[in-house]
């Protein structure tokens, strides 16, 4: 399938199609045209793209994931790898939760003083 077509099917730009492939993300051949041709499973990689970004992946992880595809799950053999990412969204939520009581204290305080 081209571009426009993968594009139409999975909800993903064209540019952003471009810049998967330029990312060693997603693979195409090119007709004797110079047009990209993607395989007919291409919309189930993207989809597969799109959740492991939502998921905060880096695209350089992702690109080491991509060949650990199993049907439609991972390999067990990135766990460790997942769960250090997993390890780090926790890490930054703390900060976030601490960063976020910290505000609420200012704003609790603020809001006893009267306006000067």
């Amino acid at each position: 399938m081209k571009i426009g077509e993968l594009s139409r099917r999975t909800g993903v730009s064209v540019r952003l199609l471009r810049y998967y492939e330029e990312q060693g993300l997603l693979a195409s051949r090119r007709t004797p045209g110079g047009h990209r041709s993607y395989t007919d499973d291409a919309p189930e990689t993207v989809g597969r793209i799109r959740s492991l970004l939502a998921a905060g992946l880096p695209t350089r992880t992702i690109r080491d994931l991509m060949p650990c595809w199993d049907g439609e799950t991972l390999q067990a053999c990135v766990t460790g790898h997942l769960r250090g990412h997993l390890d780090d969204i926790d890490t930054r939520i703390a900060e976030l939760q601490r960063a976020r009581t910290s505000l609420h204290g200012f704003l609790t305080a603020s809001a006893g003083t009267p306006a000067g």
